[in-house]
């Protein structure tokens, strides 16, 4: 077996067991609790409301468009997708072991695992060279689409999973409140947006964080200074996005180092 069918056949397996672990997470549940109940025992702000999980969905469905059309005939000397190598596969161990580690509640290893599973997927992103490179028809929405969907849901998994740890260890913040942290982080990630916008005008990445923002805006309703900067910066992307719609050749020149 050539080495590109043995990566193409561990893309397909580590993947299959990705989706069969995190389906047995709510369905057994593993651990006897589920994934979104032990996240609702710590109070962490940046957390979005319950119903935003559900991108979960259309991120498996994405991936799963993505396993399949590197699998086809038509790809195996596509250099593009060759550039990934076992980064992908890497990806779905990391999420898989992050399942597990999440329900036996071994909470510092989960920022540890979530870390690799983001610099495997920034890895990706960077190696693909999303946005910086013209990809029309199909591997526009079966490769670029997908990982930056992932990507931009990692990132900000990534910042709750931190968060929650530090709520777990009882860290005392350095004298700022929660509830400035959040807005700090929120801060945070309207920059990371900014970027994205000027250097990659990733519309679906800036999507996931508007979703996002949006969904923290609902659950924190009742924190005034949440809800609001939450609200803001979604509406803030918002912006961002219709830049990176309508303005791509302005772009272009600003960050074509």
């Amino acid at each position: 077996m050539s080495n590109r069918r043995v990566l193409m056949v561990a893309n397909i397996v580590t993947f299959i067991v990705t989706v069969v672990v995190n389906g047995l997470a709510n369905a057994l549940p593993i651990n006897g609790q589920q994934t979104g109940e032990i996240s609702n025992r710590f109070d962490v702000l940046f957390v979005p409301a319950n119903y935003v999980f559900a991108i979960w969905g259309l991120i498996y469905l994405g991936l799963a468009a993505f396993v399949v059309y590197q699998a086809l005939p038509a790809q195996q000397n596509n250099r593009r997708l060759q550039r990934i190598g076992w980064l992908f596969a890497l990806s779905n161990i990391a999420n898989a072991v992050w399942i597990l580690l999440w329900h036996y509640e071994y909470f510092a290893l989960t920022v540890l695992v979530m870390s690799g599973l983001l610099l495997s997927l920034i890895a990706i992103y960077l190696r693909l060279e999303i946005g910086r490179t013209r990809v029309v028809g199909a591997e526009r929405w079966l490769v670029d689409a997908p990982f930056s969907l992932y990507l931009g849901w990692i990132t900000v998994a990534t910042i709750a999973n931190v968060t929650s740890y530090l709520e777990f260890a009882q860290w005392g913040g350095w004298g700022l409140s929660p509830v400035a942290w959040t807005v700090l982080l929120l801060i945070v990630g309207v920059g990371l947006a900014a970027a994205m916008t000027f250097r990659h005008r990733d519309v679906v990445y800036l999507a996931v964080l508007v979703w996002a923002f949006a969904g923290i805006a609902v659950k924190q309703s009742e924190i005034a200074t949440v809800a609001g900067s939450a609200a803001a910066a979604a509406i803030i992307v918002t912006l961002f996005i219709l830049i990176a719609l309508i303005k791509p050749a302005m772009l272009r020149p600003l960050f074509s180092s």
